[in-house]
């Protein structure tokens, strides 16, 4: 209690106050941490809220632990405010302080906060596809894990014991093996929800089949061809190639096998297959090629006399029948170089043009890109009635 009197007055007082009760205690307080979720999601904060139960007055200082053995640092101090929001995951506790000199609480409890980041199966291939047979590794990536320590979980199909490991390997990959792969991770104070599914699709690949381009039954001397090995179902896989061939002591590795100037050596048969590391196809099918000498276009006339008013036909043609793919190239006399052009003849579809002029006429084919010429045809002589 407590009274007061003027200084100049001695005998003046007011009155005794009410009493008042000080109430000490002989323990420190202990302030409460609390925390509204103990994980973190991916991207977001969570709250915590420090308090001291049946007193007011305090500032309160903050700390944060990376581990049970690590120092605490401090990550606010003094603020009035009794709630933070954190973004990393560690070990949290706080204290109160008030007065001055500051008196300061025992600490609060820990409280474990986890932080969750996201999993990500990937393919450590690039390839669009995948074939039985082949080895592959599926990997579990971690967005901000990079220097931590992880536990890994998978769950795939036609497994009972699924790595724990980052990475997934598959030897010798089959068609069982197609489905959903999906990862998480855990280490100290991070961890992560399931990953979305990567799908895996497994496929036997067909035999391959090889090509002539052009498409040509026949081939001649000098002409160009390209033998091409296809696989279906393989278009998008990155494929080293092996040949088997007539003449090839250093077989092409690409899909390819391009032929400039055949000659008869090259004929023969051609087959491939392809390779993926240590996956292989069956071998195709051998297809055959035939190389045969320059041919000698063949003329015809359905008449070697020009009526008054009329026309001539000369039809030109490429022995054997079977050969195709040709154009026709008219010339007419013995030294012209200069082709027939449709103010000379009427040209027709079927390797036929009709002539209304007189004159020594031949023609021969070509085909291909560069064009490849056969040799010229005998001459005949048109003339007039």
């Amino acid at each position: 209690m407590c009274k007061s009197r003027r200084r100049d007055d001695s005998y003046s007082s007011t009155e005794w106050s009410e009493a008042f009760t000080l109430s000490a205690s002989t323990s420190k307080p202990r302030t409460t941490l609390t925390a509204h979720s103990s994980i973190i999601p991916a991207g977001g904060s969570v709250t915590l809220s420090c308090s001291v139960e049946g007193s007011a007055g305090w500032k309160f200082d903050w700390f944060r632990r990376d581990s049970q053995f690590s120092g605490a640092q401090k990550i606010g101090a003094g603020t009035s405010e009794h709630t933070i929001s954190i973004s990393e995951g560690g070990i949290y506790y706080c204290r109160g302080g008030r007065g001055d000199p500051v008196f300061s609480t025992e600490d609060s409890a820990p409280v474990t906060i986890q932080k969750q980041v996201l999993a990500a199966v990937k393919l450590q291939h690039s390839w669009s596809q995948i074939f039985t047979g082949e080895t592959i590794t599926l990997r579990c990536e971690i967005q901000g894990g990079e220097g931590k320590v992880w536990k890994y979980e998978w769950t795939a199909p036609n497994t009972n014991s699924p790595p724990t490991s980052s990475e997934y390997r598959i030897s010798r990959v089959s068609v069982s093996h197609s489905g959903d792969y999906r990862c998480r991770g855990s280490s100290d104070y991070l961890l992560t929800g399931w990953s979305d599914a990567f799908r895996l699709t497994v496929s036997f690949p067909s035999k391959p089949t090889v090509t002539l381009q052009p498409s040509w039954t026949q081939i001649y001397s000098g002409e160009t061809v390209t033998v091409r090995c296809e696989i279906q179902g393989g278009e998008g896989a990155q494929w080293t190639y092996e040949w088997r061939a007539a003449k090839l002591n250093t077989p092409p590795t690409s899909n390819e096998h391009r032929i400039i100037r055949a000659t008869e050596s090259d004929s023969g048969g051609y087959s491939c297959r392809g390779r993926r590391d240590y996956f292989f196809t069956e071998w195709s099918d051998i297809i055959t090629l035939t190389v045969s000498y320059k041919p000698k276009a063949k003329l015809r006339a359905d008449n070697t006399a020009v009526p008054v008013g009329g026309s001539v036909t000369l039809t030109c043609s490429v022995n054997p029948s079977s050969s195709s793919g040709w154009k026709y190239y008219w010339y007419r006399d013995e030294k012209s170089s200069e082709a027939l052009t449709t103010q000379d003849a009427v040209f027709h579809s079927n390797g036929q043009i009709s002539v209304s002029q007189e004159g020594l006429y031949r023609c021969r084919g070509g085909r291909g890109n560069p064009v490849y010429y056969t040799e010229d045809s005998q001459s005949v002589r048109i003339g007039k009635t």
